[in-house]
Formats: structure tokens, sequence, C-alpha cells
């Protein structure tokens, strides 16, 4: 299926923001870390990447804002188009040179009452080379193959995962009693570390449902619409659609969807 004119925009974007990633993990033993928060780290290459990514999409698109995990806002002469961009999603893998990470960029619109959507997605894993990618009302696609959810119905033998928060955080006793209930009404539980590249999996039906109560909109921008456009369903945990504010989110292959928030708003 031949490409949007704005989907070629960020497919060109990001690959070649991702060249750069794909040298940098080859020598992650010399990579230069930081920590910015208390357990959140930045690396080189994430700062490298996200900029090559805010010139060439500002460059195509030079009106619209970005929301960027490292840079943070800056506003663009239009005020109904920002792009969303995590420029690794999955950064303590990265550096510790596990090969589950990901490249997320999202094109995100603003309505006159102020309602915020996601009408474009780009996930890329550079490592698989494999470029998810989705647009409003448009499908999903892997690589320009269509894709879909899966099409499991029973808990025991639907395959999960989750995004925990660190120890130090609120919310993470309740997400690890939340991981704890779904393990035992599960087929399992994975827990790898790049929320984005999750979801895309449960866009492609890898997975069948993920969750998560602490994530930012760069987390989950691209993902909410890739699983959308498969045919999937997306909500906050015990329902809600404010996903990109409140971080909590559940998404699914719709077929499950009910049974696993059921769940986690009991263990929650």
């Amino acid at each position: 299926m031949p490409r949007s004119a704005l989907m070629e925009v960020m497919t060109r974007a990001v690959i070649k923001a991702s060249r750069g990633l794909r040298r940098d993990y080859g020598e992650v033993g010399q990579l230069q870390v930081s920590k910015k928060g208390t357990a959140d780290f930045v690396s080189t290459a994430d700062v490298n990447t996200e900029r090559i990514l805010h010139k060439e999409l500002q460059h195509a698109r030079p009106k619209f804002g970005f929301l960027m995990e490292e840079a943070g806002v800056i506003e663009g002469e239009d005020p109904k188009h920002r792009w969303v961009i995590d420029p690794i999603d999955g950064t303590n893998n990265f550096i510790h040179a596990v090969p589950y990470f990901c490249i997320s960029v999202a094109l995100e619109r603003t309505s006159s009452i102020g309602e915020r959507e996601i009408i474009a997605a780009v996930i890329y894993d550079p490592l698989r080379d494999e470029m998810f990618t989705a647009e409003k009302a448009s499908g999903a696609f892997l690589n320009d193959k269509r894709i879909r959810v899966s099409a499991r119905k029973d808990m025991d033998n639907a395959l999960l995962s989750t995004a925990l928060p660190r120890s130090f955080r609120d919310n993470y006793k309740q997400a690890l009693n939340m991981m704890t209930g779904m393990t035992a009404s599960s087929a399992g539980i994975r827990c790898y570390g790049a929320a984005a590249l999750d979801l895309a999996y449960v866009a492609a039906g890898r997975f069948d449902g993920f969750w998560s109560n602490s994530l930012r909109s760069w987390d989950i921008a691209a993902g909410m619409l890739l699983v959308k456009e498969a045919g999937g369903e997306v909500s906050e945990i015990s329902g809600g659609n404010k996903m990109l504010d409140s971080g909590s989110i559940l998404a699914s292959n719709g077929l499950i969807h009910k049974k696993v928030d059921a769940l986690l708003t009991e263990f929650a």
C-alpha cells in the first residue's frame, strides 16, 4: 500500500535518526550515560536521535509544535498540531545492550474544545528493521503489510505485557498488585521495558494486551493509534479515554478488554 505524504515525512525522519542509533548500540560500552532524575537515564544517543527527528520534522512541517522526552515542549505556530517524540523508548535496555527498544513518533491534533487525539504514528525497531505505522481511519501496518490484533478470547491463553513504575513512586504497590494478580489470571506476563514496542506488539497480535498506570504521553501516543487501527481497543484502566493526560492505559485485542479491565480494577 503506498504511503501518504505525511507518512513519508515521518518514516524518512525515523530512518535517518535510526542510523546513528544502530552505530551507538554497537558501541554501547563507550556510550556516555547520565542520570536526568532519581532513576531515569539519558544517553548521548537519546539526545542525538531526538535532535535529528526534530530537525527533519520541523523542516517538513515548520509550523507544527513538539512534545519530546528530552527537550520538552516546543510551541509551534500551528496550535492544533504537534509531534510527540520518544527518541529511544527503552533507554535502560539500550544502555545495557538489551535488544528491545524503539523510536516512537506520533502526530497529535488538538480540537477546538481542547481534546487531544493521535492521527498518525510510527514505531521503529532499528535492530529488527520493523516499521510499525498507522494513520487515523487507514489501518495499521508492519513494513507496509496490514496487521491485526489477535483473536484470542480466553484469559487462560492470553499473553499480556506491562510496564512497572520504579519502586519509589506512589503507584508502585498498586502496579505490583496488578501484575501479581494478572500473572495468575493469564497465560503469562512480560515486562520488557519499552511500552511503545509492547503496544506495537499488541497491534501485530504478538501480545493480547498491555497495561500500565504510570506512563507519559510520548510512551503511549503512537502505540495507542496502532492498536486502534489494528482493530483493538484502548482505554484508561477502569474506563475513560484521557490516556494521554493520566498515563493510565489498557490496550487489548478488544475481545478480552472487559475481562482484563475488571481484573485490574479488582487487583488495584
